[in-house]
């Protein structure tokens, strides 16, 4: 067995059944081919490699063979691979070009077709199958007007373009699980494709004095994965974010927020047209006490009020707009969770309550029963990624 068959689908399988052709161009940033290939595996891919010749002076073929089990296209020959893979019969799915120097992006622009990577592409043009470029190239080749009219000119001819990161004067290659999910994105089903989603996650940190504050306990991985999920559907999504101890995905429009009051100002921008709030908000916050209290008292009491209600202040502003909350119990029957999830949504008018039980909530996994207005359920048991699709198919599709 090849070791690439030992990683396929251990992800997820939102890429089962997909061919991905990769084009590695003659970039440093092919080194990072063989962890984003693997990656793509993991989520059920099979990747077959197109090298440059200038690709193959910076890494090696063998390399990856290995990572994908494919034996890499190294050169043209006669039985015309990329009529047979991308051609009109061809089964490619995508073509993934990564990383895209400045070279070969032009000449794909102009119809060039003289190195392995670009004659693919061209022909993926003429056979409408979605390209996806991922440039890397120093900031001077970059920032100029040149390379900026050739990718303005194939993103008209519908090329999808993964944004570098700029930095210490280099556009970077973005970070893997970026590409993955823009791949995901472009061969998923779209069927959140136009809309707009906010995903409230994380939790609030309510100041007692200057120093301390009272919080609730969240890492936010749960709302993370909410809204890659959504991004991957094709939904613009913009993630409000509190307290989190878990990786922030960097090409999701993010906002942080720490006390409840900070959140209540932000949910009265919301404009979107689906709200999800599985974030950690305190239900009651302290009188603040001014300067630090003193270590030295053997004991004092807080004055706890009201904190206001984030789900109340949502549906206030925005009637229409499809909201679901999430009811976070401890130690009740799972008839008494139903019970007090469906007792929720009647008092907040939501569309749909995720409820669950501390107990049951593992770091990377849980356990959820999803709840929609007419009193339908459905049990979810598993890591917090299939939760995240099995919540939005809910949603989107009824229970």
């Amino acid at each position: 067995m090849h070791p690439s068959e030992a990683i396929y689908c251990q992800k997820s399988e939102k890429l089962e059944g997909k061919t991905i052709v990769i084009g590695v161009t003659g970039s440093i940033a092919a080194t990072e081919c063989v962890k984003l290939i693997r990656e793509l595996i993991r989520h059920g891919a099979k990747v077959i490699p197109v090298m440059s010749e200038w690709g193959q002076k910076i890494i090696h073929p063998y390399s990856l063979e290995f990572a994908s089990g494919q034996k890499p296209i190294t050169q043209i020959d006669g039985s015309v691979q990329y009529v047979d893979i991308c051609g009109d019969k061809g089964y490619a799915d995508l073509m993934l070009i990564v990383p895209a120097t400045a070279n070969t992006i032009s000449k794909i622009a102009h119809g060039i077709t003289d190195t392995q990577v670009t004659i693919f592409a061209i022909t993926c043009l003429g056979s409408k199958r979605p390209i996806t470029i991922v440039p890397a190239m120093h900031i001077s080749l970059y920032d100029q007007p040149i390379i900026d009219e050739n990718i303005r000119k194939l993103k008209n001819l519908g090329i999808e373009f993964v944004q570098p990161r700029l930095q210490e004067s280099k556009a970077k290659i973005a970070f893997s699980d970026q590409i993955v999910s823009s791949v995901i994105r472009t061969l998923g089903p779209k069927d959140m494709d136009g809309k707009k989603v906010t995903v409230i996650a994380g939790s609030t940190e309510e100041p007692v004095d200057d120093v301390r504050v009272l919080t609730n306990r969240s890492s936010g991985r749960t709302g993370v994965e909410l809204a890659l999920d959504a991004f991957e559907r094709g939904a613009e999504v913009e993630l409000l974010m509190g307290g989190a101890t878990c990786e922030l995905p960097s090409f999701i429009k993010t906002k942080r927020f720490s006390s409840s009051s900070e959140l209540v100002d932000m949910v009265r921008k919301i404009k979107s047209d689906i709200c999800i709030v599985p974030a950690a908000i305190s239900d009651y916050i302290p009188r603040k006490i001014k300067g630090k209290i003193p270590s030295s008292k053997k004991s004092m009491s807080l004055d706890l009020i009201r904190a206001p209600k984030i789900i109340e202040e949502i549906r206030r502003n925005r009637k229409k707009m499809k909201l679901i909350a999430f009811k976070l119990e401890s130690n009740v029957p799972k008839k008494t969770l139903i019970s007090r999830g469906k007792g929720r949504i009647r008092a907040a008018k939501l569309d749909f309550i995720v409820a669950n039980d501390v107990n049951l909530v593992k770091p990377d996994s849980n356990e959820v029963i999803i709840i929609d207005k007419k009193g339908k359920t459905k049990e979810i048991k598993g890591p917090k990624s299939q939760i995240a699709h099995e919540i939005w198919s809910a949603v989107l599709n009824g229970i």
